[in-house]
């Protein structure tokens, strides 16, 4: 079952002016350290920055608060799998707003798809409810 569906659109440009303003003291508030060295090692450093930007801002959403009600830019997480899948993880209130609307008996799984084409990066989340298999019972 679906428990909350986000989008964001982030404008490539912004978020580099954004960095060549405020340069750390932005990248420190809003992205943790792996966020960091993602985007320093990429060709594209503020494409990467809007991607995550997106889709913490598509997560927040997801999850029903929009960055209020206590969620902090780093509670959520970009990483990437070894295939270059993009995953988010989720930490402090978003996690424990993510377990309050699961519904017993579930297991919550985030999806999410990043994209850019200049000057836009997009980002969508999707967070399911999986029933959670008792191996007891499982055939």
């Amino acid at each position: 079952m679906i428990l909350g569906i986000g989008t964001d659109l982030a404008n490539i440009e912004r978020i580099q002016g954004t960095l060549d303003r405020f340069g750390d003291r932005f990248r420190n508030r809003v992205f943790t350290d792996i966020e960091q060295r993602k985007a320093e090692n990429r060709k594209d450093v503020a494409g990467t920055y809007a991607k995550r930007w997106a889709a913490k801002e598509a997560c927040s959403k997801a999850l029903g608060t929009g960055l209020r009600m206590g969620i902090a830019w780093k509670d959520m997480a970009v990483t990437n799998l070894r295939t270059g899948q993009p995953v988010m993880a989720v930490t402090g209130w978003a996690a424990q707003r993510l377990t309050d609307m699961t519904p017993a008996g579930h297991e919550a799984i985030i999806h999410v798809t990043l994209t850019d084409d200049h000057p836009w990066a997009q980002a969508f989340v999707v967070i399911e409810a999986r029933p959670l298999i008792n191996k007891d019972t499982a055939g």
